[in-house]
């Protein structure tokens, strides 16, 4: 059986550092906002090339406490992919926002700026592109709409660690940017995660005082917080991966390249423009047979997933807000996407032999 996912074996190659790292926490006895964090903290915003990074409890986090250090008023809308995670969605409403979905481009899966100025109101305060699957947004064109009706620009950089437009690393464009840790992430935690990061001074002090209860000196709550810090070991664990982080990338680009390479021209690969480099968080194909094609690697012993069976304005939770409401595009997308195994376990004859079966389909 080849898996579509296998955490234990994807993180082996780091289990005895992830060991060491325990252990000296453990002894220690620091467990929030302690050494760790703040050395990840530094080191992933040299990663990203921005000023600041705050780590915070969850991708989800990330997202919400960005979009609450903006400081818009309770309703002001937010422009959305119609296609992204409902978590984008969810994050935006969690902030008192209101979201406006914009279809995505049917070859690159991310928001097509030439559709963004139509949807632009009195009320709109912000663009939040969507890096979906490790493939960053054509964010040049983005900040350019931006800058012209003075919105601001928020990256959800969730699947995306590492991805590069133009030159320069996702999460480095926007005002403020939010990323995940999830444990399936390239960059991903043995936990949960997530971090904001940006180069505005003032955003990152305020997501500092909002991730922990609203205060910047103990026992004195400056504003209405939360809890939501990035854990001790958690860090600690991060700054271990960040260090193989590349390499990480360089092999499941590889393995991408063997499915390009390989692949019947008749399953709708990936398109990547030529300013960007893609990361492969996911690797999707489309079919319409998708179901029946889901079907019959499972038979031939060969997991998938699907990166999403149903589009954000169809789920239940969202009916209130989006009923009637029809985004062909990215209905299409979700009818027939498709996401082949990729993982930094893989081998190029794990993956060859997956080409063979979807090939002889």
């Amino acid at each position: 059986m080849i898996d579509y996912e296998n955490l234990a074996k994807a993180n082996k190659p780091f289990w005895y550092d992830f060991q060491q790292a325990f252990e000296q926490t453990l002894v220690k006895g620091q467990f929030i906002l302690g050494e760790h964090v703040q050395r990840f903290e530094k080191e992933f915003a040299a990663y990203c090339g921005v000023k600041h990074c705050v780590g915070v409890a969850s991708g989800f986090d990330a997202l919400v406490l960005s979009l609450r250090a903006l400081g818009f008023q309770d309703g002001s809308e937010v422009i959305v992919p119609s296609n992204t995670y409902v978590a984008t969605i969810f994050a935006v409403l969690q902030a008192g926002l209101r979201p406006v979905l914009v279809e995505p481009n049917l070859q690159t899966y991310a928001i097509d700026p030439q559709k963004i100025k139509p949807h632009i109101t009195l009320a709109t305060k912000a663009i939040l592109p969507v890096h979906l699957y490790g493939n960053p947004c054509d964010m040049n064109s983005i900040i350019s709409i931006a800058d012209q009706y003075g919105l601001k620009v928020v990256e959800d950089c969730a699947q995306a660690h590492g991805a590069v437009h133009g030159g320069k690393k996702v999460g480095s464009f926007g005002h403020i940017n939010a990323f995940s840790f999830y444990p399936t992430k390239n960059l991903g935690a043995l936990g949960d995660g997530g971090a904001v990061v940006t180069n505005d001074d003032s955003l990152a002090a305020s997501v500092c005082r909002l991730r922990n209860y609203g205060s910047e000196k103990k026992n004195h709550h400056e504003i209405l917080g939360c809890n939501s810090r990035l854990d001790e070991i958690q860090a600690a664990f991060l700054s271990i991966k960040l260090a193989r982080l590349d390499a990480i990338i360089a092999h499941k680009r590889h393995l991408a390249r063997l499915y390009d390479d390989h692949l019947d021209p008749r399953f709708i690969r990936p398109v990547v423009s030529g300013e960007s480099t893609h990361v492969y968080h996911i690797y999707n194909i489309r079919h319409d047979d998708r179901e029946k094609l889901r079907e019959y690697l499972l038979r031939h012993d060969v997991k998938t997933e699907i990166h999403y069976p149903v589009p954000p304005h169809q789920q239940e939770a969202l009916q209130n807000i989006f009923r009637d409401h029809a985004f062909p595009i990215s209905e299409e997308i979700h009818r027939t996407t498709l996401s082949l195994p990729i993982s930094f376990f893989h081998t190029t004859d794990d993956i060859m032999n997956v080409i063979k079966i979807l090939n002889r389909f």
